[in-house]
């Protein structure tokens, strides 16, 4: 009931609609004053007219009845990187093929809804191809902040048969889009972090057919490109010890560098592009990593203990969705006393949880002193753990610089909005 009252509420008079009920209101009027009973019905006549095409359009849905309507809505990628540009079709058409759902289709304006997220600063521009029994309906979409965003419902506009009133309605699901962060391809070389066999975890020495195939990175020896399979993949592979593998690595994000939601700045002090660059960052040095043949796991701080969850992923073609999807979400906390017990909370669980020869790559801002504690319990024997530092000045992070290379971490600064390629170029220097 709610619903229809909600619809009849939407309906509008058009122009003739309006000139056809004040006609209708003064034959009513004057009919009456002057005795004259044809007058009085025929303003009777164009009122009733009026309110029954009112009625009629309030109380009928688009997507119900001999007459519905059904809305296909396709985003194509999907996921979409931030960005980039994705391209829409919008399809509508009868749900049975029926004389009215023809009739209705025929008659109906159509109105798109984006989010601004999606639209951009340049709005949706859309290709519209109208037929007897179907409206298509293309445009793109370039999305400007990783997310979940809206795309619909479809609004609908129709008039009657008689063109005295106007509704407008909407018809079909919101399409939700994932929203990817955009990420760079960052030079990691797996002969920087070593492998398994060299830190001291008891994995055994590989023998010459424990081997596996992977995709070839930036530094790989080519003497240990598979040929025949590169042939047959049309993409370089190369060979890889199984038994010794790579150390598996964790990228840890300080979500004090994210704005909570609904802010406009982090617990951190404002950061370039409302911290958008820090995710990137994190998912730039995640994606890499697993491209490079390393097991990978992206650890958001988090007041709640980890348990079994985020797990190391392998495999960039199944790996770098999982990966990408876990930062789609990401928020920052409210107060720096949330930030820091999070980001003790995180430390101490990877401390219980630890994978042997696991390493640690995290993005950080300047720490408190409790939680530099907690960071530098981390770097203990056997583990290798590294910090990028996000500060505008180098003097901010003096402290956290001291405490943690003294606890054994491998540390570098940059400022926010540096470019990816050259914050991690710092700190991979460092561990040459």
């Amino acid at each position: 009931m709610t619903g229809t009252l909600r619809r009849i509420a939407r309906v509008r008079p058009t122009r003739r609609g309006v000139t056809l009920a004040v006609v209708g209101v003064v034959l009513t009027v004057l009919g009456g004053l002057l005795r004259v009973p044809d007058a009085v019905g025929l303003g009777a006549a164009a009122l009733g007219a009026v309110a029954v095409a009112w009625i009629t359009h309030g109380v009928q849905r688009l997507d119900a009845g001999r007459g519905a309507l059904a809305v296909t809505r396709q985003v194509t990628p999907d996921p979409v990187v931030r960005g980039q540009e994705a391209a829409t079709q919008l399809l509508v058409g009868p749900a049975r093929p029926t004389a009215a759902a023809f009739e209705r289709l025929a008659r109906i304006r159509l109105s798109e809804q984006a989010s601004h997220e999606l639209a951009g600063s340049s709005g949706v521009r859309a290709r519209v191809s109208a037929r007897p029994d179907r409206i298509q309906v293309r445009y793109a979409i370039h999305p400007a902040r990783r997310g979940h965003w809206p795309l619909g419902p479809l609004l609908t506009t129709r008039t009657d048969a008689f063109g005295l009133v106007r509704t407008t309605q909407p018809l079909g699901a919101p399409t939700v889009v994932t929203v990817w962060p955009r990420t760079t391809e960052l030079a990691v070389h797996t002969g920087l972090l070593g492998d398994l066999e060299n830190v001291g975890t008891g994995a055994r020495r590989t023998a010459p057919d424990d081997a596996v195939l992977r995709e070839y990175v930036a530094g790989d020896d080519p003497r240990r490109v598979h040929w025949p399979t590169a042939a047959r993949q049309g993409r370089l592979m190369v060979r890889t010890d199984e038994a010794a593998g790579v150390r598996p690595v964790s990228v840890v994000l300080d979500r004090a560098l994210l704005p909570a939601p609904g802010e406009q700045r982090s617990v951190a002090g404002t950061l370039h592009g409302d911290g958008e660059w820090a995710v990137e960052l994190v998912a730039s040095l995640a994606c890499s990593f697993l491209d490079a043949g390393h097991p990978v796991r992206l650890v958001p701080t988090a007041r709640a203990a980890l348990g079994d969850s985020p797990r190391f992923v392998t495999g960039a073609r199944t790996g770098r969705p999982a990966l990408l999807d876990a930062t789609v979400d990401l928020a920052g906390p409210r107060t720096a006393a949330d930030a820091d017990a999070a980001l003790a909370e995180t430390a101490r669980s990877l401390r219980a949880g630890r994978t042997p020869g696991e390493v640690m790559v995290a993005v950080l801002h300047p720490q408190s002193t409790d939680a530099l504690g907690e960071l530098a319990a981390l770097s203990t024997e056997g583990a290798s753990c590294w910090a990028l530092l996000v500060a505008r000045r180098a003097t901010d992070a003096a402290t956290s610089v001291a405490v943690l290379r003294s606890a054994g971490w491998r540390v570098a600064t940059t400022s926010p909005g540096t470019s990816h390629d050259r914050a991690w170029s710092a700190l991979a220097e460092r561990a040459e």
